[in-house]
């Protein structure tokens, strides 16, 4: 099988993750897509995140109805910070016979290099499936001096340029601003009915 993994922290999830997730599947011929709820995010830290059980509810209405995409426990199930070269390890030794898929942003490719074991990562993952906006700059042969072996693992996406975020998402909520068609409606209902960012 190809199985794409898409990590986030997913601050509610929203309908741009779902438009990028099935652009992803579609594109690169996924048999199915794995999202990875990170509970304690090494690059958030600082940063104010919902609590995890919230997130993993909002999470679960979002994939309720489509089979394709799944959610995977393997960073919930861990203590933090969650690495992903080591959720892409476990995985590989959870899926022995499967051809993992890592899926990031035009942003993070361009952050690689800073990121905790990021040769490790890679050599983890069958493929890297980047998710392209119009507007990013990356340059691949600086990106290859610094991690060689790299170029050979990217699978572009092109994606829709989405000007949707979680972060927007959580202010439009605290502000009393309409936020209704930014997520699905299991979503939607679940946050109205228990007053979730407010």
């Amino acid at each position: 099988m190809r199985i794409g993994v898409f990590g986030g922290t997913f601050d509610p999830p929203h309908l741009g993750h779902m438009i990028l997730a099935m652009e992803a599947y579609a594109q690169l011929h996924l048999d199915k897509l794995l999202w990875i709820l990170t509970p304690d995010p090494p690059h958030k830290r600082g940063q104010e995140i919902s609590p995890v059980d919230m997130r993993l509810e909002l999470s679960l209405a979002a994939l309720q109805n489509e089979p394709l995409f799944e959610l995977s426990r393997v960073e919930l199930d861990r203590p933090g910070p969650q690495y992903v070269s080591d959720t892409m390890r476990i995985l590989r030794e959870q899926n022995p016979d499967d051809e993992l898929i890592y899926l990031i942003g035009g942003d993070s490719l361009h952050d690689l290099p800073n990121w905790d074991r990021p040769m490790e990562f890679i050599k983890e993952c069958h493929a890297i499936g980047v998710m392209r906006r119009p507007d990013d700059d990356v340059n691949l042969p600086w990106l290859e001096k610094q991690l060689p072996g790299l170029t050979k693992k990217l699978r572009f996406i092109d994606v829709p340029l989405l000007e949707i975020s979680a972060s927007q998402i959580r202010q439009r909520i605290q502000e009393g601003m309409p936020f209704r068609y930014y997520l699905l409606p299991e979503v939607y209902e679940i946050i109205c009915k228990k007053h979730y960012y407010l």
